[in-house]
């Protein structure tokens, strides 16, 4: 016969749900309010010590600015780019946002980059560059660009009118920041840097228009001459030390002729068209 076993009946947990369990989640629940509480209290005091901090450097007439001083320009003046900065004297120098200031600086077409910064206690430093300008394009329109061939502003009255004039260019040859340049302006930067340099047989400053031709190349106009150099394209170097020998020869040789034009398209046939005050009639020599 068979003997029925008991279930074993499983006892409870009477401590799970007691009232010390209880008692142990309310202290903990109350040390982590208190810990957050305490955290939250520090974070405040630290906020208003900043806002006090702050409100105290910004206002303090201790540090009102004094000294202002401006570093690089030439073209401009001192008093100008202080009021494009739209700072004055007397103010703060720690309610002045340096960032603003030298966006504020850049957006003048003539300053190229500038720095600003302060001199604790009261002062303020100014460093600028201004844009150093090559030539101008006419475009129906004319345009400064700068030594790296870049346009960085309209040409106005207020600008120099004695720099080389380039014309016969198109938008498309332009250059746009670091992008490559149509050959026809990259033929006008190589003659506009050799006439920068010393002893240079036609200094830039005496060039008053190159034309540009894109099949022909560059015709050069210079100042208090009729005549007009037809360089073309490629060994500016060569046809420049050809051309000095070509004006030494008709200064000393042909005091009674004028020039109205050589040709060095060629440097292998150089052309040289000439008036001569004995006869109007125009003549043409090869060298």
């Amino acid at each position: 016969m068979l003997v029925k076993q008991k279930k074993r009946r499983l006892k409870k947990n009477y401590f799970k749900n007691s009232g010390a369990k209880q008692r142990a989640k309310i202290v903990a629940t109350l040390g982590n309010v208190l810990k957050i509480a305490s955290l939250l209290t520090v974070v405040a005091l630290m906020s208003c010590a900043f806002v006090f901090g702050y409100d105290l450097l910004t206002q303090s007439s201790f540090f009102s600015a004094s000294d202002i001083r401006v570093s690089g320009f030439d073209r401009l003046t001192m008093q100008q780019i202080i009021d494009h900065a739209d700072i004055h004297a007397g103010r703060n120098i720690f309610s002045i946002n340096l960032t603003t200031t030298r966006k504020r600086l850049l957006a003048h077409p003539w300053i190229k980059d500038a720095e600003v910064s302060r001199e604790i206690p009261s002062g303020l430093a100014i460093q600028i560059t201004e844009y150093e300008p090559l030539a101008i394009i006419d475009m129906n329109h004319r345009f400064l660009i700068d030594q790296s061939g870049i346009i960085f502003k309209e040409w106005d009255e207020n600008d120099p009118s004695d720099l080389p004039v380039i014309a016969g260019l198109g938008i498309s040859d332009l250059k746009v920041g670091d992008g490559p340049s149509s050959r026809s302006f990259s033929a006008i930067m190589s003659v506009l840097k050799l006439g920068q340099k010393n002893n240079s047989t036609i200094p830039i400053d005496q060039i008053s228009r190159i034309e540009v031709d894109r099949d022909i190349g560059l015709t050069l106009h210079v100042k208090d001459q009729t005549g007009a150099i037809h360089l073309g394209y490629h060994d500016y170097p060569s046809k420049y030390k050809l051309l000095e020998k070509v004006l030494v020869y008709f200064e000393n040789k042909n005091n009674d002729s004028t020039l109205r034009s050589i040709d060095l398209n060629n440097p292998n046939r150089i052309v040289v068209n000439i008036d001569t005050k004995a006869s109007p009639a125009t003549g043409q020599k090869e060298v």
